[in-house]
This record gives structure tokens, C-alpha cells and sequence, in this order.
């Protein structure tokens, strides 16, 4: 919805499939990827070199997520289920939420940066989150990995991301979703050795799924019953 108008006679919904679930797994995924250190270990084999290097374990990191929404919760809870580890939050309103041990307001989260090990962006675009995640925020982060599955691409700004990976702010960028898609073959990020670029795939949806989706909300709408996927347009989402 962002720089869109939408009659506010007309509703408007949005799809709730296994977008939760998918982009849980995809997070959870690189975040275990690298606490066990799968890049060290295959440049190691590369050179026939037999070296021991402990993993990480889940319950020693901090993780935080920036949107508490649908997707955020879902990733917090999956995250959760290992037991132990340290999943924080922030939103807009800083609204406590369910499987988040604390959720932050904007403005009350800059403290907590600089101990996070994990920082996963969930967020839409709107007006308000338009380049959110900036060099301010980067400046409070310590050797941390940055994962972004946000649908709003430009909720990250990519110039701030690369200079704070410079810094050593950041160790590890996975980005599955970028300001400008496809990724223009002359960006840098593509050959950067420590961004990881996945193509918008950490939530496909399915044909099933999109059925499924769309007869639920018609048999709501024509049986007059709550919408539960009914986009808020001042909001954006």
C-alpha cells in the first residue's frame, strides 16, 4: 500500500497462508547454518584440513525481530520451541506479544543493539518504516548477522547495510528480499562475500494455498462474518 491510494469503500484483503511457518524455517535455517559453522567447516574440507570448531549453541544468542506481527510471532515461536534462547521484539507500539520475551517500542530498543547476535526483519513497507533499518541503528550493532524476509524491500537501506558490514557491525547480511527485484546484475551486493541473496523465496505461495486463501474470505464476506485478513489502510497492512 505504500504511495498507493485505495477507495475506503472497497475492502481490501490480504492472504494468510504458511507464510509464518515458510519464513520461520527459512530464518532458522541460516541462523543454525551459521552457530554451526557449515561455511567453516566446508572451507576446512576444502583444504583437507582437520581442525575442531564448537558450535554455537541456540540458548547462547540473542535474536532480535524487528515486526510483531503474524510472521514475527511465528518466527519467535519457532525459534522459541529450542528452548532457552532470547527472543526480543519491537514494533511501533512496543505491544507485549506472545513467545517474545520483551517487546521494545522504536524508540525504547536502541540500548538492546548492541547485544544481539541476530537481527531478523519482518517488516512491511509503509511510511513509517521506509528505510528504518538505516546507519542509526547499524551503529549500535556489534558483529551481528542481519537476515531480512520484510516484504517492504525498502524498509532496509542497502547503502547503510554495506557500509556497516565495512564497520564490522555487520558480519553476515542474508537478503531475501531487495529494494529492487530482480537485483540488477551490477550490484555489488551480488559478488559481497558476506551477503547471501536468496531470490524472494522464503514465503512462496502455492496454488492450493491461494485457493484456499480466497474462498475462505469470499465465504466470509457473503455470510457477513468477522474478516480476519482484512488490510487496515491507514496503516498500510
Amino acid at each position: 500500500m505504500h504511495d498507493n491510494k485505495w477507495p475506503e469503500d472497497v475492502i481490501l484483503t490480504r492472504m494468510i497462508c504458511s507464510f509464518g511457518e515458510r519464513i520461520s524455517e527459512y530464518c532458522l535455517s541460516y541462523i543454525l547454518k551459521d552457530l554451526q559453522s557449515h561455511d567453516q567447516f566446508q572451507a576446512l574440507q576444502s583444504h583437507k584440513e582437520w581442525q575442531s570448531i564448537t558450535p554455537k549453541m541456540l540458548s547462547e544468542s540473542k535474536i532480535l525481530i524487528y515486526g510483531t506481527g503474524e510472521i514475527g510471532q511465528k518466527i519467535a515461536q519457532a525459534i522459541s520451541f529450542f528452548g532457552g534462547v532470547n527472543v526480543y521484539g519491537v514494533s511501533l507500539s512496543g505491544k507485549q506479544k506472545d513467545f517474545f520475551k520483551k517487546v521494545f517500542s522504536l524508540d525504547d530498543h536502541y540500548p538492546l543493539l548492541e547485544e544481539m547476535d541476530f537481527i531478523i526483519n519482518t517488516l512491511p513497507l509503509t511510511s513509517d518504516t521506509e528505510n528504518m533499518l538505516n546507519k542509526d541503528i547499524f551503529s549500535y550493532l556489534s558483529d551481528a548477522v542481519l537476515i531480512n524476509v520484510g516484504r517492504g524491500g525498502k524498509s532496509l537501506s542497502e547503502g547503510d547495510l554495506i557500509h556497516a558490514i565495512k564497520n564490522g557491525k555487520i558480519r553476515l547480511a542474508v537478503l531475501d528480499v531487495l529494494a529492487e527485484e530482480p537485483l540488477p546484475k551490477y550490484h555489488e551486493l551480488w559478488n559481497h562475500p558476506q551477503v547471501i541473496i536468496t531470490p524472494h523465496i522464503s514465503a512462496v505461495t502455492t496454488a492450493e494455498e491461494a485457493v484456499e486463501s480466497f474462498v475462505d474470505t469470499l465465504s466470509r464476506i457473503e455470510k457477513n462474518q468477522p474478516l480476519y485478513n482484512r488490510v487496515d489502510i491507514e496503516k498500510g497492512y
